[in-house]
């Protein structure tokens, strides 16, 4: 199978081993739609040196009604898959969830929510304005014992430097997208990740891998002089 990642020198490959964001559960949000595309996508992170990937499809009431149920039937399915072709990598599935009025239900009523590693919940916001209740929702999830780690904080339109600091002095954690360093969502994202950077106020990387053409965006991500600034932290990827 051809690798967009072979052409690249070992000692540029990814020393982090584990990748924590990404939508390889097939047909159940706006990732992959097949195990085939799957198997593709996870070859790729083969070839650039990792050996773990949690996957974590979309919750949103609103569009993407994944559920634990749902989610662990999709991961049994793909593991059995790679298992078939004899890909040998650990897959797991968490959740990304997006912040909305059913998560805060669900928080409120004390439900288990899907985290990965020592229960860390991935969450997203809406990407123009900050949520009136954010704060409240961290304070809530803290106390039940999860560790929050926003999504992407460089896209979101509503982010500034000094609310960045408030969310991580609450506790937050960051996980940047590796593709942000590219400027393949846009020029402020890339600054912005590049200043999140540039203060040590990131603690994961993630791919946020969706499909295929995802892999050339990654590889070029990864001879980014700020993606080499973030290796030199300490990401708790190295941690799971």
């Amino acid at each position: 199978m051809f690798s967009f990642f072979r052409k690249t020198e070992q000692k540029d490959h990814l020393p982090l081993q584990t990748d924590i964001h990404s939508h390889l559960l097939a047909g159940i949000d706006d990732g992959v739609k097949s195990l085939e595309e799957a198997e593709k996508i996870i070859f790729e992170f083969q070839e650039a040196g990792y050996t773990k990937l949690i996957t974590t499809p979309h919750i949103m009431s609103d569009r993407y009604r994944n559920d634990p149920v749902i989610i662990g039937e999709k991961l049994k399915e793909l593991r059995e898959h790679l298992s078939q072709k004899k890909i040998n990598i650990k897959v797991e599935a968490a959740a990304e969830y997006y912040f909305d009025e059913e998560l805060y239900t669900k928080v409120n009523s004390g439900e288990q929510l899907l985290s990965f590693g020592n229960k860390y919940l991935l969450f997203e916001t809406n990407f123009l304005s900050e949520p009136f209740q954010l704060k409240e929702f961290i304070f809530k999830i803290t106390t039940q014992g999860y560790k929050p780690v926003l999504a992407h904080p460089e896209r979101y339109d509503y982010m500034t430097l000094e609310k960045a600091e408030d969310l991580r002095d609450r506790g937050v954690l960051f996980q940047i997208n590796t593709m942000s360093l590219t400027g393949h969502y846009s020029k402020p994202v890339q600054v912005m990740a590049n200043q999140l950077i540039q203060r040590g106020w990131i603690d994961f990387l993630g791919s946020d891998c969706h499909n295929f053409s995802n892999i050339e965006i990654m590889k070029k991500a990864m001879q980014s002089k700020y993606f080499k600034k973030a290796l030199d932290l300490p990401l708790l990827n190295r941690m799971l």
